[in-house]
C-alpha cells in the first residue's frame, strides 16, 4: 500500500465537502519519479472518489467506477448520490476479496438537499461514513493528528479550503512517502473550488 505514496483527507463544511490529495508519486519507497500525480477522480460535478494505494490499481479502479456511474445514469437517469456510490464502491471491493485491488478509497459528495457525505474504506470495502473528517495513505497518523486540531464543524466553503489545506500541508511534513505539493476541491451546490497548494520539494 506504501509503494507509491498517498496522502488524502476528505472534510464536512456547512453544506458544503472538501477533498484534498498530495501530488507525489513515487516507485519503491525511494524514487520521486513526479509530483503531478492525480489521485482524485470526479465522478459527477457533486461527486468525487480519492484513491490511495498502488497507482496502477488506483487507475483501474478510477475507470470502473466511472464507468458504473455512467451506466446508472443511462438506465435511472440521473446521478448517483454519494451514498448510493459509496455502496457501489464498497460491493466491488468485496467481489475481490480473496485478491484485492491494493488502494483504499475516499468518497465525498453532495446529496441532491446539498447535505454533505463522506466515507472512507479499507481495501476490501468496509464503509466508515463520518460526519467530520476521514483520511486515509501513508501519512495516515500524522493526519489525524492535525485533522482532530483544527477540525470545527459548519465551516464555509472558504474556512473550509484553509483548514484542509492547512492539515494536508501540516500532516504529510511528517512522511516522506507523501507530500511535494496538494490539491484541493471543495464542492458546494452552486460552485466548485479547485485549488493547487505549493508544498515542500524534498
Amino acid at each position: 500500500m506504501s509503494y507509491n505514496g498517498a496522502a488524502l483527507i476528505a472534510m464536512c463544511g456547512k453544506d458544503c465537502v472538501a477533498i484534498a490529495s498530495d501530488l507525489r508519486f513515487g516507485i519503491n519507497q525511494q524514487q520521486t519519479t513526479a509530483c503531478d500525480m492525480k489521485k482524485i477522480y470526479e465522478i459527477h460535478p457533486h461527486l468525487y472518489v480519492g484513491l490511495s494505494g498502488l497507482a496502477s490499481d488506483q487507475m483501474t479502479l478510477a475507470a470502473r467506477f466511472k464507468f458504473r456511474h455512467n451506466l446508472y445514469k443511462l438506465r435511472e437517469n440521473r446521478n448517483m448520490k454519494p451514498e448510493t456510490f459509496a455502496n457501489v464502491v464498497s460491493t466491488m471491493l468485496y467481489e475481490k476479496r480473496f485478491g484485492p485491488y491494493y488502494a483504499e478509497p475516499i468518497v465525498a459528495g453532495l446529496d441532491e438537499n446539498g447535505k454533505p457525505f463522506i466515507t472512507g474504506m479499507d481495501l476490501i470495502g468496509a464503509m466508515a461514513p463520518t460526519d467530520n473528517f476521514v483520511v486515509c495513505g501513508n501519512a495516515e497518523e500524522s493526519l489525524f493528528g492535525v485533522c482532530e486540531s483544527m477540525y470545527k464543524p459548519d465551516l464555509g466553503p472558504e474556512e473550509l479550503f484553509e483548514v484542509i489545506s492547512q492539515c494536508l500541508l501540516a500532516g504529510v511534513n511528517r512522511d516522506c512517502l507523501s507530500g511535494w505539493g496538494g490539491v484541493v476541491h471543495v464542492i458546494s451546490k452552486d460552485k466548485l473550488i479547485t485549488r493547487t497548494l505549493k508544498g515542500r520539494m524534498d
